[in-house]
């Protein structure tokens, strides 16, 4: 089997792709550096292979508050990257099945986020504008599954955590984010403040059992949207309770800025389709993975005492 992965540097990316060789499976690994994706021409080189897989992770975004500065760039560059993506499958490796990753920003905050509702309403107007190109890539996947009769794959992951994440100055997901502040108020005396009250509630899956559920999927189902979480919801205060309890810091001493911008109050996926699909699929525990990421962190930071 041979796959093409998009993003293949990124968090997720460099996951499965390990966990793809470790299958034995001929992986073609893209990211910016050698392979930049809003260029039309970018892939063609790729032609000589027939692929099986095209595994579309690459996105153009960061978290935080990275999103309401960058609207205009992100609408252009996400969809040059999907249009380009998906016009390359289509007009060269029409045999392969396309596995692309969607965002849970898509589901309007109040709705049930179920599958059904992910092209319906309006996503958090802060999200809206990424929220929108994910939505325009799974309409291009449905398109071009009515027109030519290709086959995808279309995943909703819930907030990703686990070890290897990166470390490079970009802003961070949430929960690496604690991590780093909590570590660094631990180590190296500084203060934790967080944005929000803390009541803001958040879900986490563990990217070991993330891609463990997308390749079952992918094995069985096709032209299937399916979220994938890990099935309970935390307040912010609550990761930061278990966080300080794992690293060794008070959570008294935490601030909190209600000033800053905290993105969607909720986000929470309904996971109902993935337990009828996969019913013997289950994930880590929340506190085991925990302690395995901080213990990373610690490893790899770089700048904390020991």
């Amino acid at each position: 089997m041979k796959a093409l992965v998009t993003g293949a540097s990124g968090f997720l990316g460099t996951h499965l792709c390990r966990e793809l060789e470790k299958r034995g499976v001929e992986t073609t690994r893209l990211n910016s550096k050698n392979c930049d994706l809003t260029r039309d021409d970018s892939l063609l080189k790729f032609n000589d292979v027939k692929y099986d897989r095209i595994f579309h992770l690459a996105a153009w975004t960061q978290a935080g508050d990275f999103c309401l500065h960058h609207k205009g760039d992100q609408w252009i560059i996400n969809q040059k990257i999907n249009t380009n993506v998906l016009s390359f499958w289509k007009e060269h490796q029409p045999q392969a099945k396309m596995v692309a990753i969607g965002t849970s920003c898509c589901y309007e905050p109040g709705k049930p986020h179920i599958e059904e509702n992910f092209l319906t309403a309006n996503p958090i107007e802060s999200l809206y504008t990424y929220a929108m190109t994910k939505r325009m890539l799974y309409v291009g996947l449905l398109s071009l599954k009515e027109q030519f009769g290709l086959k995808h794959l279309f995943v909703v992951p819930s907030t990703l955590y686990g070890p290897d994440y990166h470390l490079d100055g970009r802003q961070m997901h949430f929960i690496f984010d604690l991590i780093r502040k909590i570590c660094e108020a631990k180590y190296l005396g500084k203060r934790v403040v967080l944005w929000g009250d803390g009541n803001q509630k958040r879900e986490l899956i563990h990217v070991s059992d993330f891609i463990t559920a997308l390749l079952a999927l992918d094995e069985k189902y096709d032209n299937e949207i399916v979220n994938i979480g890990g099935g309970k919801e935390y307040t912010i205060r609550e990761f930061a309770g278990m966080l300080c309890s794992i690293i060794g810091y008070d959570p008294a001493e935490i601030e909190y800025d209600t000033g800053r911008y905290v993105g969607a109050k909720e986000k929470f996926l309904d996971t109902s389709k993935l337990k009828r699909l996969l019913p013997d699929f289950s994930v880590k525990d929340i506190r085991e993975g925990l302690e395995e990421t901080v213990k990373w962190y610690i490893a790899s930071a770089g700048n904390l005492k020991r």
